[in-house]
């Protein structure tokens, strides 16, 4: 931002100001914890119903959020019909949001350029509709991200409708294009004024001067509160010619026909263009010492948020309410409920607070913020309230047991950047595409690699923390163990293909396990060791030679276990780490279902994990809202799961802290666990995803397993060091080794395009 930007002249001409609303909100209120203007808690607006899931200004969007929320303000954007009727509906173009383009031609009479603020827009308006003529069409989901289940279906609502067969505790219009309608006839300050005749108002908002200025009188004894709405600091606000930057530095003039602004949230933190947060400017101070009330916009749980919040939507709302400077006075948000949670549950939480359910086990320590596997992923996990950190074990070519969360070292390693890449290799039994895996490469080899950070949804440009892409230094196993040791954790330590790694490699990861632990003392101490695998095999030696607690891994959904798998289980192992989707079942990201397989593995006395628990939004079935504090709650108070697997355990921790578990039947509705099936039931049948098979049973044949084999040396030399050589995928007939090393070459390109 350079210093003759309109916010950054914010940021400095107003220092006086800043003291003053200081001294005037402490003068207002000194018992609230809440630091908005008049002490109130913030509240919360929801544009156009829970428009996250459902159609903006939808019947559904609306209901659901008033299901939900006994405290909310329903936001309605005004549009006005070719008969002066006044209509909810998100945009001036009905062609986004409404299934119009289904039923008339793009080449029809209705389809017209009309300039909006001296800027062409084609499409179909309002203003060419009658309200009977809208009848006949249908609202759709805007942002094209989001599901369409619920398009085609739910019809397009007037003020009316919305204000008097909801029973809302609060309406709130805005009026974004007064001088528009103006120019089709048509007055938006005669429709307002008659609507706030025949039903409670509570708020009009409007980013045109005039239009406010023109109903101010008519308000001045009203509990209706107009509000200045703020768009980006560039644009050109239409009655004074002047930009919204610098109407901003203009507070007292805003004053005059407004008791509030609504700004959009860049406005008090700005994000710099690769998504960090710049420091917060003082604007809603500003404001406060005006007497204004500030209410921020543009809050959506699946939208672009700074990497600050390590895409946890409740983090972003605690810094506008919650950051011990100032607080926003409302939040105008598509995710109403997340909103309120972040309000009611999780503000003014005390950071000595403690919960002790669910167990929170990372996930390659804290992998959603650093690399996994490294001195900072633990040392963040430890800080964020893990109560128990976890090393995925892998072996070197020299027998180095160490703390990689793949055995590929291509998917957490630069190492296709280096001269490592002559040592790709393809070994079925443990993947099919090639790879360079952590027994190609020696200690001292894997030492000289960047770790890189996760991103499992690259594919949908969700990238994790990328100014710490490549940070941290990768851990051995007695490396984790030393700095574990002492402080108040528990460790897990998960060991997969020791089949492999004995019988092909010559190498025991399992003796290496045991005598790491030895050595480092855990034999000797109280400190909790888990050891996870999801191999039976592996864990019956563990119960053969040690004491430690054992957890059988099952990687695949199921949908239950028969009686005799979990006897046979339990004679190997106290807990069972499951995943989510063998809970609640779903079916493109909706939930389908709730399988009763924790209370079945409870009532054989076996703890139950679930895995694995990401912030992102694309990870959370709709059901939970696109909110990942939401989701938790409904594995912990709906399943009543043990424990959670985590790539983000500040994220989990911070859920078991927030007050409203502790409020028992006072606790708001939403808090409760939602019906598994329950959003699909409300869907356009003719869009709903068509039914997959469920998912099978675990049986005693997937658990039971042959003993470990015993460990044969194979080895070769290459280059300048001796190494274990896996066995090649056999070739095919008439397959050349050109024709390997081109398929080996064509999978590094496609593997460098997916990582990178």
């Amino acid at each position: 931002m350079t210093t003759s930007h309109p916010l950054f002249l914010l940021f400095v001409l107003h220092s006086a100001v800043l003291v003053a609303a200081q001294s005037y909100r402490a003068s207002k209120n000194t018992t609230s914890p809440w630091q908005t203007l008049h002490g109130n808690a913030p509240l919360v607006i929801a544009k156009g119903g829970f428009s996250g899931i459902f159609p903006d200004s939808s019947i559904d969007a609306y209901e659901s959020t008033l299901l939900l929320l006994s405290n909310v303000i329903l936001w309605c954007d005004v549009q006005l019909t070719k008969d002066g009727a006044g209509i909810c509906f998100p945009y001036l173009n009905l062609d986004n949001s409404s299934d119009i383009t289904f039923y008339i031609p793009n080449d029809s009479k209705n389809n017209r350029i009309y300039y909006v603020n001296g800027q062409p827009m084609q499409g179909h308006f309002s203003v060419d509709f009658t309200l009977n003529d809208l009848k006949n069409f249908f609202l759709v989901q805007g942002i094209f991200s989001r599901s369409n289940v619920f398009d085609h279906i739910l019809g397009i609502l007037t003020v009316e409708d919305v204000a008097k067969q909801l029973k809302k505790p609060g309406l709130w219009l805005n009026v974004q294009y007064d001088a528009f309608f103006k120019q089709h006839n048509l007055s938006m300050r005669s429709f307002v004024l008659s609507v706030s005749r025949r039903v409670n108002v509570s708020y009009i908002s409007s980013p045109e001067v005039a239009f406010l200025k023109s109903i101010t009188t008519q308000f001045k004894r009203s509990t209706t509160k107009l509000v200045f709405r703020f768009l980006r600091a560039d644009d050109i606000e239409p009655t004074t010619n002047q930009t919204y930057g610098s109407i901003l530095k203009n507070l007292t003039f805003v004053k005059t026909f407004a008791s509030a602004i609504l700004i959009p949230k860049n406005y008090i933190w700005p994000v710099r263009t690769d998504l960090y947060l710049q420091p917060h400017t003082s604007v809603v101070l500003n404001a406060h010492g005006e007497g204004l009330e500030v209410f921020a916009s543009d809050f959506a749980n699946d939208g672009l948020i700074s990497y600050n919040y390590s895409y946890d939507p409740v983090k972003e709302y605690l810094s506008f309410i919650d950051n011990g400077k100032f607080s926003v006075d409302g939040i105008l948000s598509d995710f109403p409920v997340t909103a309120s949670e972040a309000i009611d549950c999780f503000a003014h939480v005390s950071t000595n607070s403690s919960g002790k359910v669910p167990l929170i086990i990372s996930y390659n320590g804290a992998s959603g913020i650093y690399p996994g596997s490294t001195d900072i992923a633990y040392m963040q996990a430890f800080d964020d309230g893990a109560d128990v950190i976890d090393c995925a074990v892998q072996m070197t070519q020299d027998g180095v047991p160490i703390c990689l969360g793949s055995i590929n070292l291509m998917d957490n390693t630069n190492v296709i950047q280096t001269n490592f890449l002559s040592r790709l290799t393809t070994i079925q039994q443990i993947q099919p595409n090639p790879g360079i895996f952590t027994f190609n490469l020696t200690w001292d080899e894997i030492k000289t690699l960047k770790p890189s950070i996760a991103n499992p949804f690259i594919g949908s440009y969700l990238y994790r923390n990328p100014a710490y892409k490549y940070t941290g230094n990768i851990f051995s196993l007695e490396d984790f163990l030393a700095f574990a040791k002492g402080k108040p954790l528990s460790v897990l330590i998960s060991i997969e293909n020791a089949t492999y790694l004995a019988k092909s490699l010559g190498l025991s990861i399992t003796d290496a396990v045991i005598d790491a632990l030895n050595h480092s003392g855990y034999n000797q101490t109280k400190q909790k060791v888990m050891i996870q695998s999801s191999n039976s095999s592996v864990l019956i030696k563990f119960k053969e030679k040690t004491n430690y607690q054992l957890v059988y891994k099952v990687d695949e959904d199921i949908r239950d276990a028969d009686d005799s798998s979990i006897m046979d289980i339990k004679q190997f192992a106290h807990s069972v780490a499951i995943t989510k989707n063998s809970v609640f079942p779903t079916n493109k990201l909706f939930l389908t279902g709730a399988t009763n397989i924790v209370s079945k593995l409870h009532s054989s006395n076996l703890t139950v994990y679930v895995h694995v628990f990401h912030n992102e939004y694309l990870s959370q079935a709709w059901d939970f809202w696109s909110d990942p504090n939401f989701e938790i709650n409904n594995f912990v108070m709906g399943a009543r799961i043990d424990g959670i697997i985590t790539d983000f355990p500040g994220t989990a921790n911070a859920y078991r802290n927030n007050r409203c578990l502790k409020m028992g039947n006072r606790k708001p509705r939403y808090m409760n666990p939602v019906l598994p099936n329950g959003l699909l039931s409300l869907g356009n049948p003719a869009l709903l995803p068509s039914v997959e098979a469920p998912n099978p049973v675990l049986t005693e044949s997937d658990v039971a397993e042959p003993p470990l084999p015993s460990v044969t040396k194979n080895t070769s030399t290459s280059g300048s060091g001796t190494f274990a050589s896996p066995p090649t995928s056999p070739k095919s007939s008439g397959q050349t080794e050109s024709t390997t090393y081109l398929l080996s070459s064509l999978g590094i390109l496609l593997t460098s395009l997916l990582l990178f």
